[in-house]
C-alpha cells in the first residue's frame, strides 16, 4: 500500500451553483464575486500539493476531470493537509492576482504566466 498524494498545477473549484443547492461547502466553489487583491479560502478532497512559489491559474470542474479555461491568476498562500472521518482533505487560502474577463485570451503557457 503507497501513499496517494495528487500534485495539482492549477486550483480547481466548483461552480457556485453546488453551494446553493446544498451539495458542496463554499470553500470547495469558486466565489460569486471574484476580485483581484482578496484572500479566499479553498477546500479539497485527498492529498494535494500545490505549487507555492508563483501564479497558477484558477478553473471551475464539473468533476471527472473537465476543465474551464484559467478565470483568473492566483497565488497558493497556504495550504494543510488533514483527516477527518477517517477521509483526507487539503485546505487552505489563495490570493487572486488578476480576474480573466475575455476567457478566450491565453493565459498561462504551463507554469508561465503570459
Amino acid at each position: 500500500m503507497g501513499i496517494q498524494v495528487e500534485y495539482n498545477p492549477d486550483l480547481a473549484l466548483r461552480n457556485i451553483t453546488e453551494f446553493k443547492a446544498g451539495r458542496r461547502k463554499i470553500e470547495e466553489c469558486v466565489p460569486e464575486n471574484l476580485a483581484a487583491g482578496k484572500i479566499y479560502e479553498f477546500l479539497k478532497s485527498g492529498q494535494r500539493n500545490y505549487w507555492l512559489e508563483g501564479e497558477l491559474p484558477l478553473l471551475e470542474t464539473d468533476g471527472n476531470a473537465h476543465l474551464s479555461k484559467p478565470l483568473a491568476g492566483i497565488i497558493i498562500v497556504e495550504a494543510t493537509h488533514f483527516s477527518e472521518n477517517g477521509r483526507t482533505f487539503t485546505r487552505g487560502k489563495y490570493k487572486v492576482i488578476e480576474v480573466f474577463n475575455n476567457n478566450e485570451e491565453i493565459h498561462f503557457n504551463g507554469f508561465t504566466k503570459i
